[in-house]
């Protein structure tokens, strides 16, 4: 039984380390549109860094399960859920124009 456990956990493991990139890969698009630079990072590139290429500021982007959904969070109080990835990226242009 525990073996049985074990692995039903690393599989949900996974999955949810999937989601959380596809969520993460649809905002970078959205913030490329936008003209701003990004990148994976953290393990299993469980985090979007985003860059003003012309001011060079940046923030760390995380997506996390918010109830019933996901939701993205960045510093300063940033959250929004991921179905408004093109609002976000809206805002980090302006954050970071």
């Amino acid at each position: 039984m525990l073996r049985r456990l074990i692995k039903v956990s690393v599989v949900g493991g996974r999955e949810f380390a999937q989601v959380r990139r596809r969520h993460l890969a649809a905002l970078a698009y959205e913030v490329e549109a936008r003209g701003l630079a990004w990148r994976f990072a953290g393990p299993g590139e469980s985090v979007l860094g985003v860059l003003g290429p012309r001011t060079r500021r940046q923030v760390m982007v995380v997506a996390m399960p918010d109830g019933d959904g996901w939701s993205y969070l960045w510093p300063g109080g940033g959250i929004a859920d991921v179905a408004g990835a093109a609002e976000v990226a809206d805002q980090l242009a302006r954050l970071l124009g």
